[in-house]
């Protein structure tokens, strides 16, 4: 069945759609709103993100969804053009609750087809987006309509099933979150976010979908350090961080500080005599993970990836290993064909940093370590924030460094252990959360 487009804006709520996929080829659809902020009305914060905002019709829950090509920043000094959903990647966090019956209309700005998948949802076989093989594609200026009742709790994921490789490559995924009805399992701060990776050679703007392995950056919903916004929680709240992960990479998060209660996966909530403690869960590709902890001790802690190279920006994979390599007699003869050329690497690579705020770099390319803390420069990137905890605040903004009490900074041995120095700041290198 086809409708046009007034048929779908005015008449769609009192249409059952069963089973079936409705198509309406809703051409130059607007595309759907996102509520300011990042924080959903059931508490999630998506960092970095928006949760995506639905009216009641009827006494169904309805969301809209659009399909497009994006402008997106991973941090300062990259930028490209992406693909998302209504106007950002990931796309909006949808937020419902165990029982509700939804509606999601998804339009294509696209110039190809798409479908959407919800991934880990128990759904009707014909509402599942398999393009070709539960649906007719959504073809370029098409709405089609989804609708389902919600027969579960837990933390999922949307993302196309139509050019999977290069849609999800371009940054096509959003979280999918379902409370559970009886409100069971409530925390005092609920973070969630999307682990991708990306291939953007330097000098480009457009990510690289032909890319298997090599990547180049590693995203935290598509947001590198330093540009990643911290989880600032009170000292003594229950913390709970949902991750999702649609690399192609599986990623072992790693928490300092404290240690983390795996409470939940793509399969749902797990039973508490069930759960079990670390401080580093492995997110598989193609799967979730909840975590808990109480933020009992107050600081700047670190969240991380452990992969060591996921933690770093723009790498050059093919450059020559020069660790231990004297290039003095070199140097003459390589900056006569390269003005300006600086050997770098004969002791470690940390110095990358410091020369990054005054050497130019390729066109759009951040550098490969960046982040300046109050001690000097953190030689960070990719998949790394902070969860900043702070004894009585009243406000989740970020709370700026945290201040040491006396006697509890590892200090220089034969030093002054009272006087505490920073390093010189880099220009464009300070740790920016906007």
């Amino acid at each position: 069945m086809i409708w046009n487009r007034r048929t779908v804006l005015s008449s769609l709520a009192g249409v059952g759609v069963g089973a079936g996929i409705q198509s309406a080829r809703a051409q130059g659809a607007a595309p759907a709103s996102v509520s300011p902020g990042n924080r959903g009305s059931s508490g999630v914060t998506t960092l970095n993100g928006a949760t995506l905002p639905y009216t009641i019709k009827d006494g169904v829950k309805e969301f809209r969804l659009v399909a497009q090509e994006i402008e997106h920043e991973f941090a300062p000094g990259t930028r490209v053009k992406a693909w998302g959903y209504n106007g950002r990647t990931p796309g909006p966090t949808i937020e419902v609750v165990e029982g509700d019956r939804i509606r999601v209309l998804v339009t294509n700005q696209l110039k190809e087809h798409t479908t959407i998948h919800w991934h880990g949802i128990f759904l009707p076989n014909g509402m599942d987006g398999v393009g070709g093989l539960t649906q007719p594609h959504i073809n370029p200026g098409e709405t089609y309509v989804y609708e389902f009742t919600l027969r579960q709790s837990g933390t999922y994921m949307y993302h196309p099933h139509a050019d999977e490789m290069v849609q999800m490559a371009m940054g096509m995924m959003g979280l999918f979150i379902i409370h559970p009805r009886d409100g069971a399992r409530a925390v005092d701060r609920d973070f969630a976010f999307m682990l991708h990776n990306w291939a953007v050679h330097p000098g480009t703007y457009r990510p690289d979908p032909a890319v298997m392995t090599e990547f180049d950056l590693w995203t935290i919903n598509s947001k590198v350090f330093p540009a990643i916004e911290p989880m600032v929680v009170r000292t003594g709240q229950r913390v709970r961080i949902r991750m999702a992960n649609l690399s192609m990479h599986e990623h072992p998060m790693h928490i300092h500080g404290f240690r983390m209660r795996v409470t939940g996966t793509d399969g749902g909530p797990i039973q508490e005599s069930a759960q079990w403690s670390e401080v580093t869960t492995l997110i598989p590709v193609g799967a979730t993970r909840d975590v808990e902890f109480v933020a009992d001790a107050p600081g700047d802690w670190a969240f991380h990836c452990h992969k060591s190279h996921h933690t770093m920006n723009a790498m050059g994979h093919d450059v020559p290993n020069t660790i231990g390599v004297n290039q003095s007699d070199l140097v003459p003869k390589i900056a006569g064909l390269l003005p300006g050329y600086m050997p770098m690497g004969e002791a470690g690579m940390a110095e990358h940093q410091m020369h990054a705020g005054h050497m130019e770099g390729p066109e759009n390319t951040m550098p490969m370590m960046t982040g300046i803390g109050p001690f000097g420069p953190l030689e960070m990137g990719g998949m790394f924030t902070l969860i900043k905890v702070r004894d009585g605040i009243e406000s989740y903004q970020d709370p700026g460094a945290y201040k040491h009490p006396s006697g509890t900074l590892a200090y220089r041995l034969g030093g002054d252990r009272r006087v505490v120095t920073s390093a010189p700041m880099s220009p464009g290198m300070k740790m920016d959360h906007h």
